[in-house]
């Protein structure tokens, strides 16, 4: 006797990347890959200057060269500048996350492991850092170092590593008190072997989350601080410069501010909703 034909169906295979998703990667990778061949992507040296062409309009031609998205008041190419400012906001924002990730969550793993006084200490400086407001904290911490570009990215990592410390400390928590983390404790493990072996593997998911959502946030600090001129200093293209450059020309060069300004919102755009993604992603009630 044949058997009945089986009417289930296979469930449909789920995409590693939605197609909601997927444009604003595309704008992400885009900008990074813009970022990484400015040199010779850009038409010209961001840093050029011809008076003779200053406050053209977009797609004005001068002496040769073509300003697609115009220029600015010292005649500079604002395309150039713009894919140059990329590179910085990006530069900035990689390395403020993975140096602030590190210290919070090396400190935060260790506060819930040795416990007791190492914790109260650790989750205190915390609790300090966190009531101060981050941009203020950024600001007087850049006016005490001075401006520039590693500076920026001391005083980033210095202001956000608390958020690590804290997902980091709570994550541990929980998986300090796992059966294999206790035996290898009994066992004679060293606090290096649990950290790397045991813990941090099992906490990483959260970390990365946090990661994805801090980069976005890093690199409007980082347009911000060079807003107010404490950031990367001229004639270093920048994003937040060039905003605050194109606030005096609003009425009269409209191209300045707003192309830098569009630039920023898409890329910050971009990467909280893929930071949205991942989390649900590696969100176990969501799956």
């Amino acid at each position: 006797m044949n058997a009945l034909p089986s009417t289930a169906r296979p469930l449909p295979k789920q995409r590693l990347i939605p197609l909601t998703i997927m444009p604003f990667v595309v704008i992400v990778v885009v900008m990074v890959i813009l970022a990484l061949a400015a040199p010779w992507v850009a038409p010209v040296d961001p840093n050029t200057q011809n008076l003779l062409a200053r406050l053209k309009a977009p797609g004005t031609v001068s002496r040769g060269v073509t300003y697609l998205l115009g220029s600015d008041e010292l005649g500079r190419d604002v395309l150039s500048r713009l894919i140059h400012g990329a590179r910085v906001s990006l530069l900035v924002a990689f390395s403020s996350v993975i140096l602030s990730g590190t210290i919070g969550s090396i400190l935060g793993m260790i506060a819930a492991l040795y416990r007791g006084w190492v914790e109260v200490l650790i989750m205190r400086v915390v609790d300090i850092v966190l009531s101060v407001p981050a941009i203020l904290f950024a600001i007087i911490t850049v006016a005490v170092l001075g401006p520039g570009l590693v500076n920026v990215v001391i005083v980033l990592a210095l202001t956000r590593w608390p958020r690590y410390a804290r997902v980091a400390y709570g994550q541990t928590l929980s998986v300090a008190n796992m059966p294999y983390v206790r035996l290898s404790r009994f066992m004679g493990a060293g606090w290096f072997r649990l950290l790397g072996r045991h813990v941090l593997p099992n906490i990483a998911g959260a970390l990365v989350v946090v990661a994805t959502l801090e980069f976005g946030l890093m690199v409007l600090f980082e347009a911000g601080l060079s807003f107010l001129g404490l950031g990367v200093q001229p004639p270093t293209a920048s994003w937040g410069a060039m905003l605050s450059t194109g606030r005096n020309y609003v009425a009269t060069a409209w191209w300045i501010a707003t192309f830098p300004g569009l630039a920023l919102f898409l890329l910050v755009l971009s990467i909280n909703l893929i930071g949205d993604y991942v989390r649900d992603r590696l969100d176990p009630k969501a799956r």
